[in-house]
């Protein structure tokens, strides 16, 4: 035991060594471990070190396709799952390891074991539970267009709801669905409460109360959405320039810092503020089609575009 210890010793010496002393060949302090477990400088390519484990595999990939065919593991755990990903999980396609099609007998009893499957993976009623919201989440952030980070963070949210019990005398929808738009604002994605409502099998008032109830409990500190969020996607829904939508920016910016976003919505102040920017660069869009993108009426954009053209002193 004492010459594998004596010889990690000496390795991590030299390499404690070449990092304190930097490059030798052009003095620099940018030492970094590449892929295949080299000590090298950054800035020149020299090797300073090679004695280094490579804990990565011992095969190589070129593309996705090899790499898929090449790992010998399964996919990595997930959140968005009710048993993490870790159980098996049965294909339904009727094909054998060649994608050979299996006899009917063969097909019945891949059929049955299936149906056991399924059933054995959910042990009880709260398992179920968890199943069906994770679910809905996954429904709703299809239908969204989310990524699956959101995906994730939604899940996790809801797990903690789950955990702390303050999902009892609650709709497993409402609480699923609080947790999406919650991942949404976490995650800096622009979703408004009318936009996740639509997609929710449960009433918009609901999804308030039980997002209010949920941040409040978990204390998930939230801060308020800035327009801004919004901007990049109604003015491409609208295709607008980036003249455009520079200059709506502007504008949020300018009115935001004279204190007039305080208790207004923050699609309605970005869909008025892209109303007057298309008039300023003479790209004019009618505040019906404006409130139709933003999901607003239009007297909210009038009232808004009054408001920040009065702040703007234009006339």
């Amino acid at each position: 035991m004492a010459g594998p210890t004596r010889q990690r010793e000496r390795s991590s010496e030299t390499e404690s060594e070449a990092e304190s002393v930097g490059c030798p060949e052009c003095e620099s302090d940018s030492l970094v471990q590449s892929g295949e477990g080299e000590l090298m400088c950054d800035d020149c390519g020299l090797i300073v070190e090679e004695s280094n484990i490579d804990r990565g595999p011992e095969w190589r990939a070129f593309n996705h396709s090899e790499r898929q065919s090449k790992s010998r593991v399964g996919a990595p755990t997930t959140q968005t799952m009710h048993d993490k990903g870790l159980t098996t999980q049965i294909d339904w396609k009727d094909k054998d390891a060649y994608g050979r099609s299996i006899s009917s007998e063969k097909r019945s009893q891949m059929h049955r074991l299936r149906k056991w499957q399924e059933r054995i993976r959910t042990k009880d009623a709260g398992e179920r539970n968890l199943q069906f919201a994770l679910s809905e989440i996954d429904r709703m952030s299809s239908a969204l267009g989310v990524p699956r980070s959101v995906r994730e963070v939604a899940s996790v949210i809801y797990r903690r709801a789950l955990d702390d019990d303050l999902i009892r005398g609650r709709s497993i929808e409402g609480v699923a669905t609080s947790a999406l738009y919650a991942a949404c604002r976490q995650e800096g994605i622009p979703r408004s409460l009318d936009e996740v409502g639509e997609v929710a099998r449960v009433e918009q008032k609901e999804i308030g109360r039980t997002y209010r109830y949920i941040a409040q409990e978990l204390s998930l500190g939230l801060e308020p959405v800035d327009p801004v969020q919004y901007v990049p996607r109604f003015c491409s829904e609208l295709e607008l320039s980036e003249e455009v939508e520079q200059k709506t920016r502007e504008i949020i910016e300018v009115t935001a810092e004279q204190g007039m976003l305080s208790g207004k919505s923050p699609t309605g102040y970005a869909a008025a503020a892209i109303y007057a920017a298309s008039l300023l660069c003479n790209e004019k869009k009618t505040q019906r089609e404006v409130a139709n993108v933003a999901q607003v009426t239009e007297v909210t954009i009038r009232n808004r575009y009054q408001e920040q053209i009065e702040a703007l002193d234009i006339h």
